[in-house]
């Protein structure tokens, strides 16, 4: 379980099955792409503030979602700004921020292990020749390695701030990198060991 991710509930989005989940979320996303304007990232808006409210999502989760993101945004934001107008530049910010609740819904009410036996069970009807079960450990390592890595990351910069070199980006990615690999290499020799090529 992803449980820097996953948030524990009773809700109705927590109770549904994770397949309708993620169909729902790529309906949303490709409207707010395909329906250009105001009112659709509006109706996108509503719809996601309205998943939140049903799963007893609070306000600190929403923000803690657009974080992480939140300088990729403010750069979106500047150049948008600086091409064409602020309304434009909001616009964009804005469909990139319910893009990334939506995602941040899905992940908040789904445990990993969910999101896996709705993948397995959605090649049911593959061919014989893809691999369904390789494709379902490869995605829920990668769910795995999220949480993981920001675990990494604060580590990392908890020890180079102790050294004053936290604001040095090289002193942050070199270990946090290395440290990645490393992990990455530990878990292939536990694949391999368990006869899983």
């Amino acid at each position: 379980m992803l449980t820097d991710l996953y948030v524990p509930g009773n809700s109705p989005l927590h109770r549904a099955r994770p397949a309708p989940k993620i169909l729902a979320l790529f309906v949303i996303c490709t409207a707010l792409f395909v329906f250009e304007g105001w009112p659709s990232l509006i109706i996108g808006a509503v719809l996601v503030a309205t998943g939140f409210l049903t799963a007893r999502l609070s306000t600190r989760h929403a923000l803690a979602s657009l974080k992480p993101a939140i300088w990729i945004l403010a750069a979106i934001f500047a150049v948008q700004l600086y091409l064409e107008d602020p309304a434009l530049a909001g616009f964009v910010v804005g469909r990139f921020a319910v893009l990334i609740l939506a995602a941040s819904l899905v992940t908040l009410t789904t445990t990993a292990s969910e999101f896996v036996d709705g993948i397995h069970a959605s090649l049911k009807y593959a061919p014989k020749w893809v691999p369904k079960a390789r494709i379902a450990l490869a995605i829920s390592l990668c769910l795995r390695f999220i949480p993981l890595l920001k675990t990494v990351l604060d580590e990392v910069r908890q020890a180079q701030r102790a050294r004053g070199l936290d604001r040095n980006p090289l002193a942050l990615l070199v270990p946090l990198i290395v440290r990645t690999l490393k992990t990455a290499d530990e878990v292939s020799e536990a694949i391999y060991a368990r006869s899983f090529d």
